[in-house]
């Protein structure tokens, strides 16, 4: 598996800059890089399950490993979701069960700083290389609107 990381700098203070990112509007749009209509299904509470899904009821199920509000979410990624349920771990998702996702903000002077690790298995490095900075590119615009 793969680390990636993502960094960009967003002219709004960090409770903007996090409420864009999980806002469930906001996350709908910033995420539509991704699949068109993917959404979360979450009480966003540390510990808690999340589900990643796209509107076919595809994604992945997750728990929120880490949360301290305006500054760090961490999501540890288990297994597939298919047809909104829950799939067993098999031979294809133990090569990623586990997987990280990390979203870091740090502000200076009204500047945010949003830093984001991602673990990847080979073959969709290339996609999220391409695929985040697009979906980031659009936090950044919703997050300095208004």
């Amino acid at each position: 598996m793969t680390t990636l990381e993502f960094k960009i700098e967003i002219n709004a203070p960090k409770e903007k800059v996090w409420d864009v990112l999980w806002n469930e509007e906001t996350y709908k749009q910033w995420t539509s890089v991704f699949c068109e209509g993917t959404y979360a299904v979450s009480d966003w509470k540390e510990g808690s399950k999340i589900h990643f899904l796209s509107p076919n009821g595809d994604g992945m199920n997750s728990v929120i490993y880490k949360k301290n509000d305006n500054e760090y979410m961490a999501f540890k990624h288990l297994s597939e979701i298919k047809n909104f349920k829950e799939m067993p771990v098999d031979d294809a998702t133990q090569e990623w069960t586990g997987a990280m996702e990390t979203y870091r903000l740090t502000e200076n002077n009204g500047l945010t700083v949003l830093a984001v690790k991602m673990d990847s298995v080979e073959k969709y490095v290339d996609y999220f290389k391409t695929t985040f900075p697009k979906g980031l590119d659009m936090l950044k615009k919703l997050s300095e609107e208004k």
